[in-house]
Protein backbone atom coordinates (compact mmCIF):
# COMPACT_ATOMS: atom_id res chain seq x y z
CA UNK A 1 0.00 0.00 0.00
CA UNK A 2 0.91 3.34 -0.61
CA UNK A 3 0.16 5.47 2.15
CA UNK A 4 1.02 8.53 2.26
CA UNK A 5 -2.50 10.12 1.86
CA UNK A 6 -4.29 7.27 4.05
CA UNK A 7 -3.25 8.44 7.36
CA UNK A 8 -5.95 11.49 7.05
CA UNK A 9 -8.81 9.38 8.07
CA UNK A 10 -7.39 9.62 11.77
CA UNK A 11 -8.35 13.30 12.01
CA UNK A 12 -11.74 12.40 10.02
CA UNK A 13 -15.08 13.48 12.10
CA UNK A 14 -17.49 10.32 12.90
CA UNK A 15 -20.96 11.71 12.49
CA UNK A 16 -23.77 9.66 14.57
CA UNK A 17 -26.58 11.20 13.34
CA UNK A 18 -30.73 9.19 13.92
CA UNK A 19 -32.31 8.44 10.89
CA UNK A 20 -36.08 8.03 11.14
CA UNK A 21 -35.54 6.09 8.14
CA UNK A 22 -32.88 3.22 9.10
CA UNK A 23 -35.14 0.88 10.73
CA UNK A 24 -36.86 0.35 7.19
CA UNK A 25 -33.98 0.22 5.38
CA UNK A 26 -32.64 -2.41 7.62
CA UNK A 27 -35.90 -4.66 8.01
CA UNK A 28 -35.76 -4.56 3.89
CA UNK A 29 -32.47 -5.90 3.76
CA UNK A 30 -31.82 -7.59 6.79
CA UNK A 31 -32.13 -10.98 4.97
CA UNK A 32 -29.78 -10.40 2.64
CA UNK A 33 -26.85 -9.30 5.36
CA UNK A 34 -27.72 -12.13 7.43
CA UNK A 35 -27.24 -14.30 4.00
CA UNK A 36 -23.96 -12.81 3.16
CA UNK A 37 -22.65 -13.73 6.69
CA UNK A 38 -23.95 -16.68 6.82
CA UNK A 39 -22.35 -18.09 3.38
CA UNK A 40 -19.48 -16.36 3.77
CA UNK A 41 -18.30 -17.47 7.21
CA UNK A 42 -19.13 -21.10 6.13
CA UNK A 43 -16.46 -21.59 3.59
CA UNK A 44 -13.91 -18.37 3.88
CA UNK A 45 -13.13 -18.29 0.14
CA UNK A 46 -11.41 -14.93 0.41
CA UNK A 47 -8.62 -16.82 2.23
CA UNK A 48 -8.50 -19.61 0.16
CA UNK A 49 -7.90 -17.60 -2.94
CA UNK A 50 -5.84 -15.71 -1.22
CA UNK A 51 -3.78 -18.52 -0.23
CA UNK A 52 -3.15 -19.36 -4.36
CA UNK A 53 -2.61 -15.48 -4.85
CA UNK A 54 0.64 -16.07 -2.07
CA UNK A 55 1.73 -19.33 -3.20
CA UNK A 56 1.62 -19.03 -6.91
CA UNK A 57 2.79 -15.02 -7.23
CA UNK A 58 4.33 -14.04 -3.73
CA UNK A 59 6.05 -11.21 -5.46
CA UNK A 60 4.20 -8.86 -7.92
CA UNK A 61 5.88 -5.76 -8.19
CA UNK A 62 4.74 -4.24 -11.29
CA UNK A 63 6.97 -5.72 -14.02
CA UNK A 64 7.62 -8.58 -12.79
CA UNK A 65 7.15 -12.39 -14.18
CA UNK A 66 5.27 -12.49 -10.47
CA UNK A 67 2.71 -9.76 -11.16
CA UNK A 68 2.04 -11.36 -14.82
CA UNK A 69 1.52 -14.67 -13.15
CA UNK A 70 -1.40 -12.53 -10.72
CA UNK A 71 -2.59 -10.72 -13.57
CA UNK A 72 -3.70 -14.18 -14.99
CA UNK A 73 -4.54 -16.34 -12.35
CA UNK A 74 -7.00 -13.44 -11.21
CA UNK A 75 -8.60 -13.32 -14.43
CA UNK A 76 -9.30 -17.01 -14.25
CA UNK A 77 -10.72 -16.75 -10.77
CA UNK A 78 -13.46 -14.06 -11.71
CA UNK A 79 -14.02 -16.75 -14.87
CA UNK A 80 -14.39 -19.85 -12.89
CA UNK A 81 -16.96 -17.99 -10.50
CA UNK A 82 -18.96 -17.14 -13.33
CA UNK A 83 -18.25 -13.22 -13.44
CA UNK A 84 -19.28 -11.19 -16.84
CA UNK A 85 -17.80 -9.69 -19.14
CA UNK A 86 -13.58 -10.72 -17.57
CA UNK A 87 -11.36 -8.50 -19.21
CA UNK A 88 -7.78 -7.55 -19.12
CA UNK A 89 -6.94 -3.66 -20.01
CA UNK A 90 -3.83 -3.35 -21.16
CA UNK A 91 -1.26 -0.36 -19.63
CA UNK A 92 2.57 0.37 -19.49
CA UNK A 93 3.76 0.10 -16.21
CA UNK A 94 7.26 0.50 -14.56
CA UNK A 95 9.93 -2.38 -14.07
CA UNK A 96 12.67 -1.91 -10.62
CA UNK A 97 14.62 -4.80 -9.82
CA UNK A 98 15.84 -5.23 -6.64
CA UNK A 99 19.27 -7.12 -7.04
CA UNK A 100 21.96 -7.70 -4.33
CA UNK A 101 22.32 -5.29 -0.95
CA UNK A 102 24.31 -5.49 1.99
CA UNK A 103 25.38 -3.12 5.27
CA UNK A 104 28.48 -3.66 7.55
CA UNK A 105 29.80 -1.79 10.18
CA UNK A 106 33.65 -1.25 9.03
CA UNK A 107 35.46 -2.18 11.99
CA UNK A 108 37.27 0.49 13.84
CA UNK A 109 40.01 -1.45 15.65
CA UNK A 110 41.46 1.03 18.42
CA UNK A 111 36.96 2.17 18.91
CA UNK A 112 34.66 -0.44 17.66
CA UNK A 113 33.54 -2.83 20.66
CA UNK A 114 34.45 -6.20 20.05
CA UNK A 115 30.68 -7.16 19.83
CA UNK A 116 30.23 -4.97 17.31
CA UNK A 117 33.16 -5.34 14.69
CA UNK A 118 32.24 -6.89 11.55
CA UNK A 119 28.31 -6.65 12.27
CA UNK A 120 25.80 -6.80 9.23
CA UNK A 121 23.12 -4.35 9.14
CA UNK A 122 19.77 -5.57 8.00
CA UNK A 123 19.01 -3.61 5.55
CA UNK A 124 16.84 -3.62 1.53
CA UNK A 125 16.60 -0.81 -1.18
CA UNK A 126 13.85 1.37 -0.83
CA UNK A 127 11.78 1.52 -4.38
CA UNK A 128 12.86 3.12 -7.21
CA UNK A 129 16.64 3.76 -5.74
CA UNK A 130 19.87 3.88 -7.65
CA UNK A 131 22.47 1.29 -7.14
CA UNK A 132 25.77 2.25 -5.38
CA UNK A 133 29.35 1.84 -6.95
CA UNK A 134 30.02 -1.80 -7.93
CA UNK A 135 32.27 -1.98 -5.22
CA UNK A 136 29.59 0.31 -2.89
CA UNK A 137 30.13 3.02 -0.51
CA UNK A 138 32.08 3.28 2.54
CA UNK A 139 31.68 6.49 4.56
CA UNK A 140 30.82 7.97 8.18
CA UNK A 141 27.14 7.50 9.37
CA UNK A 142 25.49 10.90 10.92
CA UNK A 143 22.15 10.63 12.27
CA UNK A 144 19.29 13.12 12.02
CA UNK A 145 15.60 12.70 13.15
CA UNK A 146 13.92 14.82 10.51
CA UNK A 147 13.85 16.48 6.97
CA UNK A 148 14.90 19.67 9.08
CA UNK A 149 17.63 18.23 10.66
CA UNK A 150 19.16 16.79 7.53
CA UNK A 151 19.06 20.50 6.00
CA UNK A 152 20.63 22.26 8.95
CA UNK A 153 23.71 20.18 8.13
CA UNK A 154 24.78 22.20 5.70
CA UNK A 155 28.86 20.85 5.21
CA UNK A 156 28.64 18.36 7.75
CA UNK A 157 26.98 15.86 6.02
CA UNK A 158 29.27 16.36 2.75
CA UNK A 159 30.64 12.72 1.60
CA UNK A 160 28.89 11.26 4.35
CA UNK A 161 25.63 8.34 4.40
CA UNK A 162 22.44 10.69 6.46
CA UNK A 163 20.97 8.24 8.49
CA UNK A 164 17.07 9.02 9.50
CA UNK A 165 16.12 7.85 12.41
CA UNK A 166 12.40 9.15 13.51
CA UNK A 167 10.42 6.26 14.80
CA UNK A 168 6.61 6.19 15.12
CA UNK A 169 4.74 7.72 17.44
CA UNK A 170 3.65 5.18 19.70
CA UNK A 171 0.97 7.12 21.67
CA UNK A 172 -1.12 7.31 18.07
CA UNK A 173 -4.09 4.87 18.44
CA UNK A 174 -4.45 4.55 14.60
CA UNK A 175 -1.14 3.75 13.36
CA UNK A 176 -2.09 5.21 9.81
CA UNK A 177 -1.13 8.32 11.69
CA UNK A 178 1.96 6.82 13.54
CA UNK A 179 2.76 6.11 9.84
CA UNK A 180 2.25 9.71 8.17
CA UNK A 181 4.57 11.01 10.80
CA UNK A 182 7.71 9.11 10.02
CA UNK A 183 6.95 8.33 6.10
CA UNK A 184 8.28 11.68 4.81
CA UNK A 185 11.76 10.54 5.55
CA UNK A 186 11.61 7.96 2.88
CA UNK A 187 9.60 9.85 0.46
CA UNK A 188 12.15 12.64 0.93
CA UNK A 189 14.96 11.56 2.54
CA UNK A 190 17.60 11.40 -0.54
CA UNK A 191 16.59 14.37 -2.23
CA UNK A 192 16.76 16.99 1.53
CA UNK A 193 20.40 14.55 1.85
CA UNK A 194 22.05 14.91 -1.55
CA UNK A 195 20.63 19.10 -1.00
CA UNK A 196 23.99 18.81 1.60
CA UNK A 197 26.39 16.09 -0.20
CA UNK A 198 25.25 13.20 1.25
CA UNK A 199 26.68 10.39 -0.88
CA UNK A 200 23.60 7.83 0.57
CA UNK A 201 20.86 7.66 3.11
CA UNK A 202 19.62 5.23 5.11
CA UNK A 203 16.30 5.49 6.70
CA UNK A 204 14.43 3.70 10.14
CA UNK A 205 11.90 1.41 8.45
CA UNK A 206 8.67 2.47 8.52
CA UNK A 207 7.00 0.41 11.52
CA UNK A 208 6.49 0.36 15.28
CA UNK A 209 8.04 -3.24 16.17
CA UNK A 210 11.36 -3.84 16.67
CA UNK A 211 12.80 -6.71 14.50
CA UNK A 212 15.49 -7.27 12.44
CA UNK A 213 13.18 -7.33 9.21
CA UNK A 214 13.71 -3.71 7.09
CA UNK A 215 10.34 -2.23 5.54
CA UNK A 216 10.86 -1.21 1.72
CA UNK A 217 8.32 1.48 0.11
CA UNK A 218 8.79 4.07 -2.83
CA UNK A 219 11.00 6.74 -2.67
CA UNK A 220 11.44 10.09 -4.53
CA UNK A 221 13.70 11.85 -6.74
CA UNK A 222 14.06 15.57 -7.96
CA UNK A 223 15.20 16.22 -11.15
CA UNK A 224 16.92 19.23 -10.09
CA UNK A 225 18.83 17.44 -7.22
CA UNK A 226 21.45 14.52 -7.26
CA UNK A 227 20.59 11.07 -7.01
CA UNK A 228 21.87 9.17 -4.43
CA UNK A 229 21.22 5.31 -3.30
CA UNK A 230 18.51 4.99 -0.54
CA UNK A 231 17.89 2.16 1.82
CA UNK A 232 15.64 1.24 4.83
CA UNK A 233 17.12 -0.37 8.13
CA UNK A 234 15.48 -2.64 10.29
CA UNK A 235 14.56 -1.11 13.26
CA UNK A 236 16.39 -3.39 15.49
CA UNK A 237 19.59 -2.04 13.56
CA UNK A 238 18.89 1.30 13.47
CA UNK A 239 18.59 1.45 17.30
CA UNK A 240 21.63 -0.64 17.53
CA UNK A 241 23.22 1.87 15.22
CA UNK A 242 22.00 4.83 17.11
CA UNK A 243 23.48 3.57 20.45
CA UNK A 244 26.89 3.00 18.63
CA UNK A 245 26.74 6.50 17.42
CA UNK A 246 26.10 8.15 21.13
CA UNK A 247 29.37 5.83 22.33
CA UNK A 248 31.56 7.22 19.77
CA UNK A 249 32.26 9.75 17.44
CA UNK A 250 32.99 7.80 13.94
CA UNK A 251 31.22 5.09 12.22
CA UNK A 252 31.65 4.17 9.48
CA UNK A 253 29.36 2.08 7.14
CA UNK A 254 30.21 0.01 3.88
CA UNK A 255 26.48 0.05 1.72
CA UNK A 256 26.30 -1.99 -1.80
CA UNK A 257 23.03 -1.75 -3.21
CA UNK A 258 22.35 -3.21 -6.98
CA UNK A 259 19.13 -2.20 -8.25
CA UNK A 260 17.92 -1.84 -11.87
CA UNK A 261 14.97 0.43 -13.49
CA UNK A 262 14.44 -1.39 -16.79
CA UNK A 263 12.74 -0.19 -19.78
CA UNK A 264 8.99 -0.40 -18.95
CA UNK A 265 6.68 -3.78 -19.76
CA UNK A 266 3.27 -4.48 -20.48
CA UNK A 267 0.64 -5.67 -17.86
CA UNK A 268 -2.62 -4.92 -17.42
CA UNK A 269 -6.15 -4.41 -14.85
CA UNK A 270 -8.17 -6.92 -14.07
CA UNK A 271 -11.62 -6.46 -14.54
CA UNK A 272 -14.84 -8.78 -14.01
CA UNK A 273 -18.57 -7.92 -12.93
CA UNK A 274 -21.83 -8.34 -12.36
CA UNK A 275 -23.76 -6.24 -15.23
CA UNK A 276 -27.18 -4.91 -13.62
CA UNK A 277 -30.32 -6.44 -14.26
CA UNK A 278 -32.16 -2.74 -14.59
CA UNK A 279 -29.50 -0.07 -14.82
CA UNK A 280 -26.29 -1.88 -16.29
CA UNK A 281 -24.40 0.73 -17.46
CA UNK A 282 -24.61 2.82 -13.56
CA UNK A 283 -21.42 1.14 -12.18
CA UNK A 284 -20.26 0.33 -8.77
CA UNK A 285 -16.00 -0.48 -8.60
CA UNK A 286 -14.97 -2.70 -5.82
CA UNK A 287 -11.14 -3.31 -5.80
CA UNK A 288 -7.18 -3.21 -4.25
CA UNK A 289 -4.27 -3.70 -5.99
CA UNK A 290 -2.85 -6.27 -7.32
CA UNK A 291 0.73 -5.79 -6.91
CA UNK A 292 2.92 -5.77 -4.49
CA UNK A 293 6.76 -5.28 -3.25
CA UNK A 294 9.09 -7.79 -3.34
CA UNK A 295 9.25 -8.56 -0.13
CA UNK A 296 7.32 -11.33 2.00
CA UNK A 297 4.07 -12.46 -0.29
CA UNK A 298 2.04 -9.28 0.00
CA UNK A 299 -1.04 -11.23 1.92
CA UNK A 300 -2.13 -8.18 3.58
CA UNK A 301 -0.39 -5.21 1.19
CA UNK A 302 -2.62 -5.72 -0.75
CA UNK A 303 -3.50 -9.08 -2.12
CA UNK A 304 -6.02 -9.34 0.99
CA UNK A 305 -7.93 -6.38 -0.95
CA UNK A 306 -8.10 -8.10 -3.93
CA UNK A 307 -9.50 -11.51 -3.14
CA UNK A 308 -11.96 -9.31 -0.86
CA UNK A 309 -13.30 -7.85 -4.03
CA UNK A 310 -13.42 -10.94 -5.74
CA UNK A 311 -15.58 -12.52 -2.69
CA UNK A 312 -17.78 -9.66 -2.71
CA UNK A 313 -19.09 -10.47 -6.11
CA UNK A 314 -18.86 -14.42 -5.78
CA UNK A 315 -21.03 -14.12 -2.49
CA UNK A 316 -23.62 -12.03 -4.52
CA UNK A 317 -23.90 -14.59 -6.96
CA UNK A 318 -24.00 -17.52 -4.67
CA UNK A 319 -27.35 -15.86 -2.46
CA UNK A 320 -28.69 -15.08 -5.98
CA UNK A 321 -28.81 -11.52 -5.58
CA UNK A 322 -29.22 -9.53 -9.15
CA UNK A 323 -27.97 -6.25 -8.68
CA UNK A 324 -30.14 -3.60 -10.38
CA UNK A 325 -26.56 -1.67 -10.95
CA UNK A 326 -23.42 -3.29 -12.32
CA UNK A 327 -20.98 -4.47 -9.22
CA UNK A 328 -17.82 -4.64 -10.89
CA UNK A 329 -14.16 -5.73 -9.14
CA UNK A 330 -11.33 -4.71 -10.46
CA UNK A 331 -7.55 -5.86 -9.78
CA UNK A 332 -5.71 -2.73 -10.10
CA UNK A 333 -1.75 -2.86 -11.34
CA UNK A 334 0.69 -0.81 -10.25
CA UNK A 335 -0.30 1.35 -6.57
CA UNK A 336 2.83 0.73 -4.90
CA UNK A 337 5.53 2.74 -7.62
CA UNK A 338 3.33 4.86 -10.10
CA UNK A 339 -0.58 4.14 -9.84
CA UNK A 340 -0.65 4.07 -13.34
CA UNK A 341 -3.84 0.98 -13.24
CA UNK A 342 -5.43 3.32 -11.13
CA UNK A 343 -5.04 6.31 -13.57
CA UNK A 344 -5.81 4.31 -16.62
CA UNK A 345 -9.00 3.04 -15.45
CA UNK A 346 -11.27 5.89 -15.37
CA UNK A 347 -10.02 6.79 -19.37
CA UNK A 348 -9.83 3.12 -20.67
CA UNK A 349 -12.08 2.83 -23.91
CA UNK A 350 -13.94 0.39 -22.14
CA UNK A 351 -15.56 3.22 -19.98
CA UNK A 352 -17.41 4.47 -22.93
CA UNK A 353 -21.04 4.96 -21.89
CA UNK A 354 -20.53 4.09 -18.20
CA UNK A 355 -21.49 6.18 -15.56
CA UNK A 356 -19.36 5.36 -12.42
CA UNK A 357 -21.82 6.03 -8.82
CA UNK A 358 -19.19 4.80 -6.61
CA UNK A 359 -15.47 3.08 -6.03
CA UNK A 360 -14.82 1.05 -2.79
CA UNK A 361 -11.53 0.02 -2.38
CA UNK A 362 -9.57 -2.00 0.17
CA UNK A 363 -5.93 -1.64 1.30
CA UNK A 364 -5.75 -1.50 4.72
CA UNK A 365 -5.16 -5.27 5.67
CA UNK A 366 -6.82 -8.07 6.19
CA UNK A 367 -7.55 -7.24 9.33
CA UNK A 368 -11.23 -7.28 11.60
CA UNK A 369 -13.06 -4.79 9.72
CA UNK A 370 -14.51 -1.84 11.89
CA UNK A 371 -16.61 -0.06 9.14
CA UNK A 372 -15.45 1.97 6.34
CA UNK A 373 -14.65 5.64 5.13
CA UNK A 374 -17.07 7.95 2.99
CA UNK A 375 -15.09 10.31 0.51
CA UNK A 376 -17.76 12.62 -0.18
CA UNK A 377 -20.11 15.90 1.73
CA UNK A 378 -22.09 15.16 4.67
CA UNK A 379 -24.83 14.66 2.17
CA UNK A 380 -23.66 11.77 1.29
CA UNK A 381 -22.50 11.06 4.89
CA UNK A 382 -25.69 11.16 5.76
CA UNK A 383 -27.63 8.71 3.52
CA UNK A 384 -24.78 6.11 3.96
CA UNK A 385 -25.80 6.46 7.66
CA UNK A 386 -29.23 5.03 6.97
CA UNK A 387 -27.72 1.69 6.79
CA UNK A 388 -25.01 2.18 10.17
CA UNK A 389 -27.56 -1.03 11.64
CA UNK A 390 -26.81 -3.46 8.82
CA UNK A 391 -23.28 -3.38 9.20
CA UNK A 392 -23.62 -3.35 13.10
CA UNK A 393 -24.28 -6.98 12.36
CA UNK A 394 -20.64 -7.35 11.36
CA UNK A 395 -19.42 -5.14 14.14
CA UNK A 396 -18.63 -2.72 11.35
CA UNK A 397 -20.41 0.29 12.13
CA UNK A 398 -18.01 2.77 12.01
CA UNK A 399 -19.05 5.22 9.04
CA UNK A 400 -17.28 8.47 8.74
CA UNK A 401 -15.85 11.08 6.06
CA UNK A 402 -12.51 10.24 4.95
CA UNK A 403 -9.80 8.58 2.66
CA UNK A 404 -10.68 6.41 0.02
CA UNK A 405 -7.63 4.80 -1.84
CA UNK A 406 -4.72 5.39 -3.92
CA UNK A 407 -6.11 3.46 -7.15
CA UNK A 408 -9.79 4.90 -6.83
CA UNK A 409 -8.57 8.19 -6.37
CA UNK A 410 -8.69 9.33 -9.94
CA UNK A 411 -12.07 7.93 -10.02
CA UNK A 412 -13.49 9.84 -7.38
CA UNK A 413 -11.69 13.04 -8.86
CA UNK A 414 -14.24 13.44 -11.41
CA UNK A 415 -16.71 13.52 -8.45
CA UNK A 416 -17.53 9.69 -8.29
CA UNK A 417 -18.15 8.92 -4.65
CA UNK A 418 -15.63 7.18 -2.64
CA UNK A 419 -15.01 4.63 0.15
CA UNK A 420 -12.04 2.79 1.87
CA UNK A 421 -12.61 -0.11 4.01
CA UNK A 422 -11.65 0.36 7.87
CA UNK A 423 -10.03 -2.89 9.38
CA UNK A 424 -8.50 -2.69 12.76
CA UNK A 425 -4.95 -1.54 12.42
CA UNK A 426 -2.63 -1.72 15.40
CA UNK A 427 -1.13 -4.99 13.45
CA UNK A 428 -1.01 -3.64 9.78
CA UNK A 429 2.59 -2.08 9.92
CA UNK A 430 3.95 -4.86 11.80
CA UNK A 431 4.08 -6.69 7.76
CA UNK A 432 3.79 -3.82 5.67
CA UNK A 433 6.28 -3.94 2.81
CA UNK A 434 8.38 -6.66 4.18
CA UNK A 435 8.94 -10.09 4.83
CA UNK A 436 6.65 -10.40 7.58
CA UNK A 437 4.17 -10.05 5.03
CA UNK A 438 3.10 -13.70 4.62
CA UNK A 439 -0.20 -15.87 4.94
CA UNK A 440 0.26 -17.12 8.07
CA UNK A 441 -0.49 -13.22 9.12
CA UNK A 442 -4.36 -13.28 7.83
CA UNK A 443 -6.92 -14.95 9.86
CA UNK A 444 -9.22 -16.30 7.41
CA UNK A 445 -12.64 -15.37 9.18
CA UNK A 446 -11.38 -11.49 9.78
CA UNK A 447 -10.66 -11.74 6.21
CA UNK A 448 -13.46 -12.76 4.82
CA UNK A 449 -15.76 -10.23 7.20
CA UNK A 450 -14.01 -7.77 5.12
CA UNK A 451 -15.57 -9.09 1.89
CA UNK A 452 -19.20 -9.27 3.36
CA UNK A 453 -18.97 -5.91 4.68
CA UNK A 454 -17.83 -4.28 0.91
CA UNK A 455 -20.78 -7.16 -0.30
CA UNK A 456 -23.22 -5.41 1.56
CA UNK A 457 -22.61 -1.93 0.69
CA UNK A 458 -22.04 -2.85 -2.61
CA UNK A 459 -25.88 -4.47 -2.63
CA UNK A 460 -26.94 -1.63 -0.92
CA UNK A 461 -25.88 0.95 -3.34
CA UNK A 462 -27.19 -0.98 -5.96
CA UNK A 463 -30.49 -1.16 -5.09
CA UNK A 464 -30.92 2.13 -3.60
CA UNK A 465 -28.74 4.71 -5.21
CA UNK A 466 -26.73 7.21 -3.50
Amino acid sequence: MNCSRFFLLSFSVCLIVSHPQAQTVELKHKDIAAKLLETGLRNCEAFSMLKELCEKAPHRLSGSEGAATAVELTKKMMTERGFDKVHLESIMVPHWMRGEEECWIIPEASIMPQTMRLQRLEVCALGGSIATLDDGIQAEVVEVKSLQEAKALGEKAKGKIVFYNRPFDATKLNTFEAYGGAVDQRSRGAIEAAKVGAVAVLVRSMTGIIDDKPHTGQMNYADTVKKIPAAAISTLHANQLSELLKKQKLVKVHLKLTPQTLPDVESANVVGEITGSEKPNEVIVVGGHLDCWDKGQGAHDDGAGCMQAIEALNLLKKIGVKPKRTIRAVMFMNEENGNRGGKAYPVAPERKGEAHIAAFESDAGGHAPRGFNVKGDSTLLQKVLRWKPLFGMYDAGNIQIGYGGVDISPLLDTGVAGFGLLPENHRYFDYHHSDNDTIDKVNPRELELGAIVEAMLCYLISEEGL
